[in-house]
């Protein structure tokens, strides 16, 4: 959750909470979590860098309990850190940056998919999105985290549920959902699509239409003998 959990570790201790985490209702998970590793990142982070992308046979599915906006969300193929959780915060239960993978996943891509809509451009995943406000975003989050927690997928920790939904409801988080111009600075590139398509085939979207196949094509002559992206991660609902 590269865009929002970048949050200091006097969080843990804070009491108040922008979103009552208690009072949220758990979503409910389909389809599966894909994540690979395309490269080494940042040589400061040592973490490496990572692609969320779409099962083509069995996509990520979040469904919202109630009646709120996004009662559909479908995660496209995006960069993604699992949660962006300080590495001293990182020894407390729960609170490891790929503990609630699949709520990130669905948290990130809401980011996403706003900073488009802001930016001018719209896709059917990207509409599911339209009407979410800033407070939903951090609902949304709370909400997947109980999902996981109702099929069964990760222990029940409502101190760690209740700080990661608080931080992603702070004033530091409303900075980046605000942001401008994040989306053609955020999208994969060409040639991490390309080799994410190699992969697994028809994860990418690039075999969707012509011009993804012209995209794809041109990617694969950028990078001749480029190897398949290595998938590290797959979570099935």
């Amino acid at each position: 959750m590269r865009r929002v959990l970048a949050w200091a570790s006097v969080a843990l201790l804070a009491g108040c909470v922008t979103v009552d985490y208690a009072s949220l209702q758990p979503g409910q998970f389909k389809g599966s979590v894909l994540v690979m590793w395309v490269d080494e990142g940042s040589t400061s982070s040592g973490d490496g860098k990572f692609v969320f992308v779409p099962d083509p046979s069995d996509p990520l599915t979040f469904t919202r309990a109630g009646n709120g906006p996004a009662k559909v969300i479908r995660p496209g193929v995006m960069y993604t850190d699992g949660g962006s959780i300080p590495k001293i915060a990182q020894v407390f239960k729960g609170l490891s940056p790929w503990g609630y993978a699949p709520a990130h996943m669905i948290h990130d891509w809401v980011f996403t998919a706003h900073h488009c809509l802001v930016d001018g451009e719209s896709n059917a995943e990207y509409d599911r999105i339209s009407g979410v406000e800033f407070e939903d975003s951090a609902k949304i989050l709370g909400e997947a985290i109980r999902g996981l927690v109702a099929a069964n997928k990760v222990q029940k920790n409502d101190v760690a549920g209740g700080a990661i939904t608080w931080a992603v409801g702070t004033s530091i988080a409303r900075d980046l959902w605000e942001v401008k111009g994040a989306c053609s600075r955020d999208k994969v590139s060409a040639v991490d699509l390309a080799r994410i398509e190699q992969a697994v085939p028809g994860s990418s979207g690039l075999g969707a239409s012509a011009s993804g196949l012209r995209t794809l094509r041109k990617a694969q002559r950028a990078a001749p003998g480029s190897e398949p992206a290595r998938l590290v991660s797959r979570v099935s609902f």
